[in-house]
């Protein structure tokens, strides 16, 4: 494979040099003028021809062509990639040259009617030799090219359906030495096959008609252009793929792209893109302008979600990036992915933790942000179950620290991560971080009214479970497959909602942007997913079969672990804001007071690892936290 890229890519890259095509187009000219003199002496009988007169008139041939054509830089036009635009400036190169032929020869004293027709006739022979030559060579290419490719082996795929973007996808792969497509499918009831794009366009309506069509082309794999048409043919054209053997490939998306993922090449169709629901668009013209120019601090920024805030920001024209985190290996990882994809981005990455606020105020002192995105935090539900103290360090007293920062150094708007466990919590995870919620807000409340000095802004935002992030299901589904199983999973009814890592982060730099402060979004995430299908479709896409191939088992649910999902954005509990899919949530606000002496206690508690005590006062100042399938339920009695 690797030597096959190469012998295509030295054809594509090495087909001839500048200087060649300057020497070539030389010698065409040359010849045309040649021809024309030739062909007038001997057709028209004239008799203006000498030695002499020839020898002046090649001579000025020869330099108003080399003249002509390094002024016009015919000879940069890369051949195979010659557009009707680029025959202007060989118009141009024709015509300059019959024009100082004529010049010099009447300068000479070689002037005469019949001197006029051969330098007419000569500019357009040069023109369509230089032209003609061309496409000749273009033709020449184009079959080299194809006998080259059909010399290997390709992947022979069909385009799903008709659309723009799947004819779009053809011109591109025209040239692939991976794949060779053979023409398009289509669920239709039409009969027959038409053309599309001088291709031909196969439908089908059954499973008999697709596999005669797989069969007589020998298809390797069909190609979707689009995730909405992936969707559509999940239990159609892609599970007969699954079964018979058939890669189904999928168009990257535009975040895959900027990720660093190859425009044209395709990739396999993962359960991520089956998990189909319209994102929210928001507008990234505002977001850019919000930011540029500007001193941003992202605490967690080697995190999953912190991470790919970063970015996004690189992209947004910020004056410097203060990254935050006390993961070292992470961080290192991201400090080399950002030199290597923005070399020209300002940014600085700091080993701290959000526990100590010395190490805080030295960020914060130093590099002064005008803007922080707080994620960083303890996430995992069963984990935090076991290890509640250090959730209530990280959670609480951490964006304490962080949200005190962002008034002393008067940082301009602090937006918290969040997430929609701590909606009516039932684990010490989702009740930390309403705790911080709670905090936060009070703060933001307190410098409206009066009672405390600052002009922070302070925004929360809540969203479910973000496909791919550390700790994800779907990552830990995938090992267990590759592994032969079992898939394991919690229970048969458990359910959640899913989004995409750049749609969340999207979502938080909309809610920077368009936040008057002081408010907590949440949005539309669709309709949940169980988690027991979640597993058959992954399984299903490996080319297995479930319980059969690969055994899916429950194994019961974890400490803290809800059945289902609350809903967030409904009219109940929300408010309408900017965008009709983003909403505001309603809570109950707390006096600053209240919470600061409730986060000072907790703290005390939790450093003091007194656990009982500490989570009897965590249900005490959040009365909605409830346990579930935990040893803290008997504190609820």
């Amino acid at each position: 494979m690797k030597d096959r890229e190469t012998r295509l890519d030295k054809l594509k890259k090495s087909y001839l040099r500048e200087e060649i095509i300057l020497t070539l187009d030389t010698l065409l000219s040359l010849a045309a003028s040649v021809i024309v003199v030739m062909g007038v002496r001997l057709l028209l009988t004239a008799t203006f021809y000498t030695p002499g007169w020839f020898g002046f008139y090649m001579m000025f041939v020869f330099l108003a062509s080399v003249g002509m054509f390094l002024g016009t830089r015919t000879y940069k036009i890369i051949i195979r990639h010659l557009t009707v635009k680029d025959l202007v400036p060989f118009g141009v190169a024709s015509f300059g040259k019959g024009v100082i032929v004529l010049a010099g020869m009447a300068l000479a004293g070689y002037w005469s009617k019949w001197v006029l027709l051969v330098g007419t006739i000569d500019f357009f022979l040069t023109f369509v030799l230089l032209i003609g030559v061309r496409l000749s060579m273009i033709l020449v290419y184009e079959l080299i090219n194809q006998r080259t490719q059909e010399k290997y082996d390709h992947s022979r795929i069909l385009v799903y359906g008709t659309s723009d973007k799947s004819v779009a996808t053809i011109v591109r792969l025209q040239n692939s030495s991976h794949y060779k497509v053979l023409g398009f499918i289509d669920r239709s009831d039409k009969k027959g096959t038409m053309l599309l794009d001088q291709l031909p366009v196969y439908h089908f309506n059954d499973d008999k008609k697709l596999t005669r069509i797989i069969l007589e082309n020998g298809i390797d794999a069909v190609l979707f252009s689009k995730d909405t048409d992936a969707q559509a043919e999940e239990n159609g054209l892609i599970k007969f793929c699954s079964k018979h053997n058939v890669s189904t490939l999928i168009v990257p998306t535009v975040d895959e792209v900027a990720e660093g993922q190859a425009l044209l090449r395709p990739r396999e169709v993962k359960v991520e893109d089956l998990l189909g629901r319209k994102e929210i668009v928001i507008s990234l013209d505002e977001i850019k302008a919000n930011f540029e120019g500007k001193v941003v601090m992202v605490t967690g920024a080697a995190g999953s979600i912190g991470s790919e805030l970063v970015r996004q920001l690189a992209g947004f024209g910020v004056k410097l990036l203060v990254l935050f985190d006390n993961a070292e290996t992470p961080m290192h990882y991201l400090r080399l992915e950002l030199e290597d994809k923005h070399p020209e981005l300002s940014f600085v990455p700091v080993i701290g933790d959000v526990r100590q606020p010395a190490r805080l105020d030295y960020a914060f002192r130093t590099w002064r942000p005008q803007v922080v995105f707080h994620a960083a935090a303890y996430k995992h539900v069963p984990l935090m179950e076991e290890n509640p103290c250090e959730a209530v360090l990280v959670n609480v007293y951490g964006s304490r620290n962080v949200a005190d920062k962002c008034l002393e150094y008067d940082v301009e708007k602090m937006v918290m991560i969040s997430t929609d466990k701590a909606v009516n919590p039932t684990n010490i995870m989702g009740c930390t971080k309403r705790l911080a919620e709670i905090y936060v807000q009070s703060l933001g409340l307190a410098i409206e009214n009066g009672e405390k000095q600052g002009k922070t802004k302070f925004v929360t935002t809540r969203f479910g479970n973000v496909l791919g992030s550390n700790g994800s299901v779907i990552p830990r589904f995938r090992e267990q497959i590759a592994k032969g199983g079992p898939v394991t999973v919690t229970h048969p009814d458990i359910n959640r909602f899913f989004m995409t890592i750049p749609e969340a982060c999207r979502l938080v730099m909309e809610a920077a942007t368009m936040s008057t402060g002081n408010q907590i979004f949440v949005f539309d995430m669709g309709e949940p997913v169980k988690i027991d299908l979640l597993a058959r479709r992954m399984i299903t896409l490996a080319g297995f079969t479930p319980d059969v191939d690969i055994k899916v088992e429950y194994t019961g649910l974890r400490p803290g672990e809800k059945l289902y999902e609350e809903v967030l954005s409904n009219a109940e509990n929300t408010l309408p804001a900017f965008h009709e899919r983003i909403r505001i949530a309603k809570v109950r606000s707390y006096a600053y007071a209240d919470a600061c002496q409730a986060v000072a206690a907790l703290t005390d508690l939790a450093g003091r690892v007194i656990i009982p005590d500490m989570v009897r006062l965590m249900k005490q100042t959040v009365p909605e936290f409830k346990s579930a399938n935990s040893k803290y339920v008997e504190l609820d009695k």
